[in-house]
């Protein structure tokens, strides 16, 4: 059954490429949206996840770094870090400013570490050093290559000329970038010792929780959240703010997709009357016809499906090169959802013309 199946499909190379291609495009149009709206999320939260900390500590209440403010002290710094479990707590001073990069104004989170410490700076850089001197400044690549800045020049934090004498990867979204400078040039143009963040790694073997939950008991006056609760607060705050208009793209996207993909295979199915004409006029049940039909749709979801893979694949590769700070990602969840609902809609599409074909006689098809 499948063979013939597999056959029926390809009699016309056309109509299969169309049929296909079709099948290909509204798939595509699913995954991709998908892709991108995660993409951009898991950008925004990259900081936090490459950080190295196994614990956020903020003020008491704050529970994320987007469109958040918190000061606390360097006792609160030592109290953390006396708590049992704790191997090592960096402080970090944080806000959101303009960059200005030949004369052009950025948007930029800069983020100000103790270079000798452990945590707090970039996980990596791509070219130049971490090892942080005063006046000087890491950007993203991304920023670097869109305004043709190379280690060496001179761009503006707050005001002041620093040096970019590094480049990390995959801190620009399509919200701001990521910048570091030392913690005591960002101290100097506030005026004062306070801090934003501690950040935390804990001795192997220690629960990150219990840990979490020691550092918030013994000083009421901070928060503390593991680098997993931490990340998904961000992520939630993220959520909270654009949640019409991501439920809209996504309603959108796959509502298009889906209606795509039922028309096509719907019209697929639908070319097919003669062929299934000719099943039925040489003995073919209706459950044999069914049983067609529904391996056919299966065929073309199947290869539609690998296709928008590979474009997806392939616009993950070139989109962050052609448009700084703009990310593709797939999870099991989208790739999940988008197949269960473009399968049961697609056969579905792909048997309704098969049902009412099995209610004609085979010579009515022909005549038709």
């Amino acid at each position: 059954m499948f063979h013939l199946a597999w056959k029926n499909l390809l009699q016309n190379r056309t109509q299969f490429i169309l049929g296909v291609g079709g099948v290909s495009l509204a798939l595509l149009l699913m995954i991709a949206l998908n892709a991108l709206l995660t993409g951009s999320e898991k950008d925004l939260v990259a900081y936090i996840e490459q950080s190295g900390a196994d614990i956020f500590v903020a003020q008491q209440g704050v529970k994320n770094m987007h469109m958040a403010a918190s000061a606390i002290t360097y006792q609160d710094l030592d109290q953390a870090s006396q708590v049992e479990g704790v191997a090592d707590a960096s402080p970090i001073l944080y806000t959101t400013t303009v960059m200005k990069v030949n004369e052009v104004d950025f948007l930029s989170y800069i983020i100000g570490f103790d270079p000798t410490g452990k945590l707090g700076g970039p996980k990596g850089v791509v070219a130049g050093t971490k090892n942080l001197k005063r006046g000087e400044a890491i950007i993203d690549e991304a920023v670097a290559r869109n305004q043709e800045i190379k280690l060496g020049d001179n761009i503006q934090i707050f005001g002041r000329d620093f040096t970019v004498v590094g480049l990390t990867r995959g801190l620009t979204n399509i919200v701001n970038s990521i910048s570091f400078i030392t913690l005591e040039d960002f101290q100097d143009i506030r005026g004062d010792d306070a801090i934003s963040y501690i950040l935390i790694s804990i001795e192997p073997g220690a629960d990150v929780i219990a840990v979490a939950g020691a550092i918030t008991a013994q000083n009421n006056q901070v928060t503390a959240l593991s680098q997993a609760d931490f990340s998904r607060e961000e992520r939630q705050i993220i959520r909270d703010m654009s949640v019409e208009i991501l439920s809209m793209m996504n309603f959108s996207g796959l509502s298009i997709g889906l209606a795509v993909t039922a028309l096509t295979l719907y019209t697929n199915t639908l070319r097919k009357r003669q062929e299934y004409g000719v099943l039925k006029a040489v003995g073919a049940q209706n459950k044999h016809l069914y049983l067609i039909v529904i391996i056919q749709a299966f065929l073309s979801l199947g290869l539609g499906f690998i296709i928008a893979m590979s474009l997806v694949w392939i616009m993950g590769l070139l989109l962050p090169i052609v448009v700084p700070g703009m990310a593709m990602a797939l999870t099991p969840s989208d790739l999940l959802r988008v197949g269960v609902s473009s399968t049961l809609i697609g056969v579905l599409a792909a048997l309704i013309p098969a049902w009412q074909l099995s209610k004609l006689d085979p010579a009515e098809v022909f005549r038709g």
